[in-house]
């Protein structure tokens, strides 16, 4: 067996008590998360079609429910990984702070789990993603400086030890530093209810203006990702610097627009959105002139066209008349997926396949890849025919009947799937983690050797 096993999974086994990699462990945290708001989803899916089961749950009923699945999506599953990209970029995969990355990762873990329990008991600042209150609002702020102070430990142990940076790379790392300071500050101001209204009497709603500034913010993180995750190929600079230079454009036009409550009926805020339609070809094109893992082909593909998706749909459904008519309805929760299961997921996931280099075979086998995908699609068709009859009819997904009840219950099914292809990739996160690689693989290294 030890012929057949990987090098991380050598390493697992000969570094005891610190073994694994830093992007195996985070993508086990990130996994764990993963399937416990699927569950979560899958119970609400089912809620859903039998209302009368929240009598059950007692005070654990539907809304509590809602918070925990989209809080551990977001800072659990998309989150969570990242932290394997940061050890990299930071060095904290090596040196002697590499043994703090793993309780680092379990503090983060358990200001989740409290956060979950804090919100099944009702604690909720009120607003949508920012639910933290009282001592989950302090634990989750507390992790986040603990890995921020592992980070900058390990710049600074690096820097000594005489690891080699450009004066450029050490400035950009020391600036990355410093904005990743104001994350939880940022987001322990947010969460008090004294900041802003959870619902805001000021603003007209979402508008071409903040669509764009959120976009680009997206934008910004996917130039940036590659600049820690590999080096880039001789003769594209030409490539990255119209990729960034695009964005400084669209930024400056961003700043121009009018904002607060203006309507999305204006010509300049959905031409400007209409904007982001340049980096269809623009991002893919970014993403080619960087030397990445063979291994990350499937899953880089699969980012982009969710990207190409999120970017054309998001823009379609702002449109005047059709946002009227989605406005509110099933058929957004469809373009969230779009957004959320699609593009920000198989991003997370490109990230660690980047990282885990030959160990990926836990994200890139075939069964759980379509099924993830193929029901991912389903889920928003599905959703998208409810909102569309929702937009004719408010009442469609409130009262029960045979179509809303058949919409509902294929939509239990697709959620079903996909815990089912998380769940895959966890249990071989697991057997990564403990150097026990799967019959499977074996067969597959005896094929290629």
């Amino acid at each position: 067996m030890d012929g057949s096993m990987s090098p991380l999974m050598r390493e697992a086994s000969l570094l005891g008590e610190d073994g694994g990699s830093a992007a195996a462990e985070a993508a086990w945290h990130g996994l764990f998360w993963l399937v416990f708001a699927n569950a979560v989803g899958v119970l609400l899916a089912v809620l859903l079609l039998a209302p009368g089961l929240n009598r059950l749950l007692g005070e654990w009923t539907y809304g509590r429910w809602v918070m925990v699945h989209m809080n551990l999506e977001l800072y659990g599953w998309t989150s969570v990984p990242m932290a394997g990209f940061l050890f990299r970029a930071y060095g904290a995969e090596r040196g002697p702070l590499a043994r703090w990355r793993r309780p680092v990762l379990w503090v983060w873990s358990a200001a989740l789990g409290v956060g979950a329990l804090s919100w099944l008991s009702g604690h909720s600042s009120g607003k949508l993603f920012l639910d933290w209150s009282g001592y989950a609002r302090v634990l989750f702020a507390a992790a986040l400086l603990i890995l921020w102070a592992l980070l900058a430990m390990a710049l600074v142990w690096n820097r000594r030890a005489g690891a080699r940076a450009s004066a450029a790379a050490w400035a950009a790392k020391v600036a990355g530093l410093l904005l990743l300071l104001a994350v939880p500050f940022l987001i322990y101001r947010a969460a008090s209810p004294g900041i802003y209204p959870a619902v805001n009497p000021d603003t007209g709603g979402p508008t071409g203006t903040s669509q764009l500034e959120s976009s680009l913010a997206v934008v910004a993180i996917l130039l940036v990702l590659p600049l820690g995750l590999t080096r880039r190929k001789r003769a594209s600079a030409r490539v990255v610097a119209m990729g960034w230079a695009v964005l400084a454009a669209e930024s400056l036009l961003c700043a121009v627009l009018s904002r607060g409550n203006v309507s999305h009926r204006l010509p300049v805020q959905y031409l400007s959105l209409g904007s982001l339609l340049a980096w269809l070809p623009l991002l893919p094109a970014y993403y080619a002139a960087f030397a990445w893992h063979p291994a990350t082909r499937l899953w880089r593909r699969a980012m982009l066209w969710w990207w190409a998706a999120l970017v054309v749909t998001g823009w379609i459904l702002f449109l005047p008349g059709v946002l009227d008519h989605f406005k509110f309805t099933d058929g957004l929760v469809g373009h969230s997926f779009v957004a959320m299961a699609g593009f920000t997921s198989s991003l997370i996931v490109f990230v660690l396949v980047e990282l885990l280099g030959e160990d990926a075979w836990i994200f890139n086998r075939a069964r759980s890849f379509y099924l993830w995908h193929g029901s991912v699609i389903a889920y928003i068709v599905l959703m998208t025919a409810a909102g569309w009859r929702e937009g004719f009819d408010p009442a469609f997904t409130m009262v029960p009947g045979p179509e809303r009840n058949t919409l509902y219950a294929l939509r239990l099914v697709s959620g079903v799937l996909m815990l089912a292809a998380s769940l895959d990739w966890l249990v071989d996160a697991t057997k990564l983690l403990r150097g026990q690689p799967p019959a499977w693989l074996d067969v597959a290294l005896e094929k290629t050797a």
